[in-house]
């Protein structure tokens, strides 16, 4: 994931079959002879681990909390619950805290992914003690239950399958993060590699022309009057090169915006030539050193043409700049939707790199994704250094 934070609708996407499996076990021991006081506990659990990618480490802690508070309200009240899956965690519980192992291991640091997997066995280990047991009560003829050992292989199997799935999933990740990072290289190599090829190839004829005619009107000063209107038109149309290369090294337009000495003007120019509804709020108390103008103006400029180009159905878009705690502030978001077809133009994917290249060689934080409610948003903090 590049953005900071997984939205409602991706974590939707990602976890509906999970969110199903544990509402169909749920329902069977609804429906089933489950003990009611253990089914708020048992639903928490298995929430959490539909929304554990958002915070793996608090899910677990939580998730834990759950299964130890469900144990004690059941053994006090002296109600076994439904038919234990293993130890004394019935077969939703099992699954969802099977889950939450599985994206701990996968999203956080070993140290943390360790400790919060030790907490969900130990609690889960605990179960078999403080509930009441379900065979002894119900089944004391025909079936005294699975023995300890039986207990512990089949636990061992279970968190086997959870470490494995996350260990899994985090190798497929980092290989995912790796190509992506190569993809990136390869991507920076080949355009620079095309525009030493402009640079030789249009930029450098332009200039041997210009030398040639100099060295010409040197050698037959008569010639001069001949050769200057040459070197002049040679030159301009150089620098007319040399701007359609710098512009698309950059990724820039031919009206990329220039900070002067008033920061806030600036952003508004940025924002009335983008002929977008923009909502704009300005707070910018003090002047900003022009390098870091530059940087909030291009930052501006390219989440603008982002909303543009893959924001469908837009009512507006929130511009907000302003200077607080020593740093610059920026923060874009609209409120529409990605658009299913390639927008107009393509698009290199490219931007969001660029954009976080800008702001961290600045010494700063970025931040991009789909907001909970919908749409998307960009946010970039960058410090004001005098």
């Amino acid at each position: 994931m590049e953005s900071t934070h997984l939205g409602w609708r991706t974590l939707l996407r990602r976890q509906w079959p999970l969110a199903c499996a544990l509402l169909f076990f749920l329902g069977g021991e609804v429906l089933g002879e489950a003990a009611w006081w253990q089914l708020p506990g048992t639903a928490a659990v298995c929430a959490l681990a539909v929304l554990a990618p958002r915070r793996p480490f608090d899910a677990a802690l939580t998730a834990a909390t759950a299964v130890a508070v469900t144990s004690v309200v059941l053994r006090l009240l002296d109600v076994a619950p439904v038919v234990p899956a293993i130890g004394g965690l019935v077969i939703s519980e099992a699954a969802a805290v099977m889950a939450v192992v599985a994206v701990v291991v996968r999203q956080e640091p070993l140290g943390r992914a360790a400790v919060a997997v030790a907490v969900l066995v130990a609690v889960s280990a605990a179960t078999g003690v403080v509930r009441p047991d379900y065979w002894s009560r119900y089944w004391p003829q025909t079936y005294a239950g699975p023995g300890p050992w039986e207990q512990v292989v089949g636990g061992a199997v279970l968190l086997a399958l959870s470490l494995g799935t996350g260990l899994y999933f985090r190798a497929r990740d980092r290989e995912r993060s790796t190509a992506v990072r190569a993809e990136v290289a390869a991507a920076q190599h080949a355009e620079r590699m095309a525009l030493a090829r402009e640079l030789h190839d249009v930029v450098a004829h332009y200039v041997t022309g210009m030398v040639v005619h100099a060295q010409a009107a040197q050698a037959v000063p008569a010639a001069a009057g001949e050769a200057l209107p040459i070197i002049v038109r040679s030159g301009n149309e150089a620098l007319a090169e040399m701007r359609r290369l710098v512009g698309t090294l950059r990724g820039t337009e031919a009206d990329a915006p220039t900070a002067s000495s008033d920061l806030a003007d600036d952003v508004r120019g940025v924002v009335e030539r983008s002929g977008q509804p923009v909502r704009l709020h300005v707070d910018l108390p003090g002047s900003v050193p022009p390098s870091l103008g530059r940087s909030v103006l291009r930052l501006v400029q390219e989440s603008l043409t982002n909303a543009r180009k893959h924001a469908e159905g837009a009512s507006a878009v929130d511009v907000s700049v302003s200077v607080s705690d020593g740093a610059v502030h920026v923060v874009v978001a609209d409120d529409g939707r990605a658009r299913k077809a390639a927008p107009v133009g393509g698009s290199g994917g490219y931007g969001l790199v660029g954009m976080r290249e800008r702001v961290e060689l600045l010494g700063g934080r970025f931040s991009a994704g789909a907001r909970p409610g919908g749409g998307w948003e960009v946010r970039a903090t960058l410090p004001v250094v005098r």
